[in-house]
């Protein structure tokens, strides 16, 4: 009787080891609603796409110019228009610490990856994988997307520095450091699907505020201070901001 108990134990044991292993090789379908250049949602499954990282909604890029644009939310919103209406189907790699499921995706059976990275929409994110090493250097070569001008590669902007390398197809004028690193969170929103407002309080605690907020309309949107716009709540969060309690 002993052994047997030892078995079922042993037995239940295994399930609960491998259980999370087939719920992270689920596939995933549907249509999707777009957050930024890398993430979306499919029902209630948040997605980040694996292998590339593309700019966030606040983030700056200069074109041929010299002049700044809003590469974040350029990037966002061509992935929206491209995949508008497309059924998704991603192949489950992981799940990463923020609780999203890391995927592989096709969209009507393209890898929509590969399109970003070589549309110049997003990088190879070599820290995880080179599958898209080839497309980034395609895109480079194009000048498309963001390599049509000057601007950093996103897991830089996110611990920008002063000496955070400036990337393009075109040498950057005098000050381009100063100008990369802000962000596009100036006094009117980046787009009109990131109007959640974020500043940093006397105790130093980033604090988001979203439009119905008792005091949104007193936070003035001013790069000097601390502020940025953030188009969801996870996106807030992310970024390791609480939501206020007014």
């Amino acid at each position: 009787m002993l052994r047997k108990f030892l078995i079922a134990l042993s037995l239940l044991g295994l399930c609960q080891l491998t259980l999370p292993s087939l719920a992270e090789a689920a596939d995933v379908t549907g249509t999707a609603k777009v957050r930024d250049g890398d993430s979306v949602v499919i029902g209630n499954t948040r997605i980040r796409l694996g292998g590339i990282d593309a700019p966030s909604s606040d983030q700056l890029c200069l074109n041929t110019k010299g002049e700044r644009w809003t590469c974040g939310v350029a990037a966002r919103d061509e992935l929206a228009k491209y995949a508008e209406g497309k059924t998704w189907l991603c192949h489950t790699r992981a799940i990463d610490r923020r609780g999203r499921t890391v995927a592989r995706c096709e969209v009507g059976g393209e890898d929509i990856q590969k399109w970003l990275v070589r549309s110049g929409w997003a990088l190879s994110y070599t820290r995880v994988s080179h599958d898209y090493d080839a497309d980034e250097a395609a895109a480079r070569e194009a000048k498309a997307g963001m390599w049509q001008g000057a601007f950093i590669a996103p897991w830089d902007w996110r611990v920008r520095n002063k000496k955070t390398t400036i990337l393009g197809a075109t040498k950057p004028p005098d000050g381009t450091h100063s100008i990369l690193l802000a962000s596009a969170s100036g006094p009117v929103a980046p787009s009109p699907d990131c109007t959640i407002k974020g500043n940093v309080n006397s105790a130093g605690e980033c604090i988001f505020h979203p439009p119905t907020s008792r005091w949104y309309s007193q936070i003035k949107m001013r790069i000097s201070k601390g502020t940025r716009w953030f188009c969801s709540v996870e996106e807030a969060e992310a970024a390791g901001c609480r939501e206020t309690k007014r």
